[in-house]
């Protein structure tokens, strides 16, 4: 597939797809990567990293309309291509976009998807790379403008089923799901549902979750709302505030193994609690949206309760209405109640019963029929 990949500045996009690229190439595939932005460099070496988005916007856009010239003469006849670009900036110039529509459509794009990763992740990278001055409250706009630049762009393209927004997880990177989406368009696409702010403190459970998360990742395109989770930090900050504390520390990445830790100011955290909360609903939602199915784990919480949350709920109810295959695997011993039997496809007592269920019905790109293998393609 041909692709655009898009992100807000200080996603870190070129990193990653390089590490997509060579997880591509570690399969025997290649992937041509294309970044406009080195590029635009290139042609311009009078210009010193990393002040082009500081020059005039007239000789910005004539440099990037080169750039996407050349790309689109160097591309030609591949099969599998990865474009890193931006869908718009919001810098000194105010908004503008960071495409021509006449050159995306001679590149002859077939799926576009946006870069996420947690906010103050962001905020560390580009306040390291560049001297502009953006708050978190700068950042969380600027997602959203990048989020739907792209959407409107696979729409006009005439794609907008290949129209993912993918997050670079909070842990474990998603190089692998990235390059599914790419390499293997009919490969089931699933999005994981399970609880989480109000299971934190439960060790076990989160062991469960990861468990259940990890296996389906394995399988199928996994999206899961975990990779990027700001209601965490708002938590932390939120209970910093009531200690009197200025700063709090967070993980500075997974690129970095999770071993790198970023001060954050309290203040900054709190000034976005309203857009962290709409984001997230917005966000799971378009996650749901852009896959065939849900795969909801309700474990038993301590006390034999249901661990079902009102987001779980929500999530489940916004699939069954939007027409796709709902999954529920339901651990605790009480019956679940009608609102979940009735607008699930099918329940099971354990994930390894999911599973199972799944690979019979041919969902890994292979099922048993009268003894024999047989094989799906996924390509």
């Amino acid at each position: 597939m041909r692709v655009m990949v898009t992100g807000q500045v200080g996603v870190g996009k070129k990193g990653y797809l390089e590490a997509v690229q060579q997880l591509a190439g570690q399969e025997g595939q290649a992937v041509g990567l294309y970044h406009v932005g080195d590029r635009m460099y290139a042609e311009a070496p009078d210009v010193k990293v990393p002040h082009i988005l500081d020059l005039p916007l007239s000789r910005l856009n004539a440099l990037r309309r080169a750039v996407f010239k050349d790309i689109i003469s160097e591309s030609v006849g591949q099969e599998h291509i990865m474009v890193n670009t931006h869908a718009t900036f919001r810098w000194r110039h105010g908004l503008f976009s960071a495409f021509d529509f006449d050159q995306v459509q001679k590149l002859q794009i077939d799926g576009l998807i946006c870069l996420l990763d947690n906010i103050e992740v962001v905020h560390h990278r580009l306040h390291g790379e560049h001297t502009v001055d953006a708050t978190f409250k700068d950042l969380m706009v600027w997602r959203e403008e990048e989020i739907m630049a792209t959407e409107l762009l696979a729409q006009a393209l005439g794609c907008s089923a290949r129209f993912y927004i993918l997050s670079r997880g909070r842990h474990v990177e998603t190089h692998e799901t990235c390059w599914r989406l790419i390499s293997k368009p009919k490969m089931r696409r699933v999005y994981l549902s399970f609880p989480m702010t109000h299971v934190v403190d439960m060790p076990e459970i989160l062991a469960e979750i990861d468990a259940f998360r990890a296996q389906l990742a394995k399988q199928f395109i996994a999206f899961d709302p975990g990779d990027v989770d700001e209601k965490i930090l708002l938590d932390s900050a939120i209970s910093a505030a009531k200690d009197g504390k200025d700063f709090i520390s967070a993980p500075a990445g997974a690129e970095s193994g999770g071993q790198d830790r970023i001060r954050v100011a309290v203040k900054q955290v709190l000034d976005i609690a309203g857009d962290i909360d709409g984001q997230i609903y917005a966000r799971d939602f378009k996650m749901v949206d852009q896959s065939d199915m849900i795969v909801s784990l309700v474990p038993q919480l301590p006390g034999g309760t249901p661990g079902l949350s009102s987001g779980v709920e929500r999530e489940l109810h916004h699939a069954f209405e939007h027409g796709k295959e709902v999954y529920v695997i339901w651990k605790p011993e009480r019956h679940p109640s009608p609102f979940v039997t009735k607008t699930a496809t099918k329940v099971f007592a354990s994930t390894d019963e999911a599973l199972a269920y799944f690979a019979q019905s041919g969902m890994f790109g292979r099922v048993k029929v009268g003894g024999a293998i047989k094989g799906i393609s996924f390509a």
